[in-house]
């Protein structure tokens, strides 16, 4: 009888520790991604450029590329310079935090190339994932690219970044929960097939965080943390989309990004989002509960003025939320409610955890 089994796509290396910046020279050679050091080196402002500097010595045939900012343009214009150089390089290494990095991959695929992720900050699951988020004329839009051949998280760097960084990555990685309970939702009410082993991904990164009870400042938290990052962006890749880690809890952030961009980061907005979708689920109320205890006791977002939106600019990006993914059907497609029902709804919510 034969064994039927997937190929699964997964990253060749990932080094979570301090002082794995030191190792990257060695991961590239060891892993065969190139033993010659012949690497493009995309370097976002701040820790990344002094990482890259670290490395002149081990990586001295690299070439450095600076990255401004996360739109799509800027990911153009790397893959434009990295090709106008006119070498042969074996990968591109991306250095610094989740905008710098979503370039990167974005770049990397349009040229072929294999990317390494070296993160310096946890802010979102983009470390390994097959998406990259970025900026464009009509606001932030998701893209598929290929995922990181390898991923390096230094702790010693991640612990110098801002500390809205690291809770933004846990708001980012609890939100999959939301994510899981939109596409069973889906399977039950459209019949979408919903990926078990994607999902077993997504759900073990999620509650590994939701129930540590360490702090942004625990170094043991820090590894749980990342590798709950990085086993988002393996469910993803399982998955095929984003759908084990986006439902309407990152419909809502897309919203919040485009009608009122700059109110918070990333995963900040996704926590946000997923209280609010647990709060419109029948069968929601232990979810609710272990999410907003979660989100409080790392202090994040929990209410729409946590990130300076009023009530009713909130109810505004949760009645355009659904636009932002057409596709995607959620507990804000399955309750399609009016918008009386959805002013309703946010006063609830907001009293419920005020």
């Amino acid at each position: 009888m034969p064994l039927l089994s997937r190929m699964l796509l997964g990253p060749l290396e990932v080094d979570i520790r301090a002082g794995a910046v030191d190792g990257l020279a060695r991961l590239l050679a060891d892993q065969r991604i190139s033993g010659g050091g012949q690497v493009a080196v995309a370097v976002g402002p701040g820790l990344g450029e002094e990482i890259a500097a670290r490395l002149g010595g081990t990586l001295a045939t690299a070439s450095v590329f600076r990255v401004d900012g996360g739109s799509v343009d800027e990911a153009v214009r790397l893959q434009d310079a990295v090709r106008a150089s006119g070498r042969g390089f074996d990968a591109l290494v991306g250095i610094g935090g989740g905008r710098t990095l979503d370039v990167a991959k974005y770049a990397a695929t349009r040229l072929g190339l294999p990317m390494v992720s070296v993160a310096t900050n946890l802010a979102h699951d983009g470390v390994c994932s097959p998406v990259s988020s970025l900026d464009t004329e009509v606001g932030k839009e998701s893209f598929g690219v290929s995922m990181p051949i390898a991923a390096v998280v230094d702790l010693d760097y991640v612990g110098r970044a801002p500390v809205e960084m690291v809770r933004s990555g846990i708001g980012d990685v609890v939100s999959n929960l939301s994510a899981i309970a939109d596409w069973e939702l889906a399977g039950r009410e459209r019949g979408e097939r919903v990926d078990g082993l994607a999902v077993s991904f997504a759900r073990l990164a999620a509650e590994s965080v939701l129930h540590h009870r360490g702090h942004v400042d625990d170094p043991a938290f820090l590894v749980v943390l990342a590798e709950a990052l990085v086993l988002s962006g393996i469910a993803m890749t399982a998955a095929g989309s984003s759908r084990p880690c986006s439902g309407g809890d990152h419909e809502i952030l897309h919203a919040i990004d485009r009608l009122f961009p700059g109110r918070g980061q990333h995963g900040e907005l996704a926590g946000l989002g997923a209280l609010f979708a647990a709060s419109l689920r029948d069968d929601g109320e232990r979810a609710f509960a272990e999410l907003d205890e979660c989100l409080a006791r790392h202090r994040l977002p929990r209410r729409p003025g946590d990130v300076g939106l009023s009530a009713e600019e909130f109810a505004t990006a949760v009645r355009a939320a659904p636009a932002t993914r057409p596709d995607r059907f959620t507990v804000l497609e399955h309750r399609a409610l009016d918008d009386d029902a959805v002013d309703r709804a946010v006063k609830e919510f907001v009293e419920r955890v005020s």
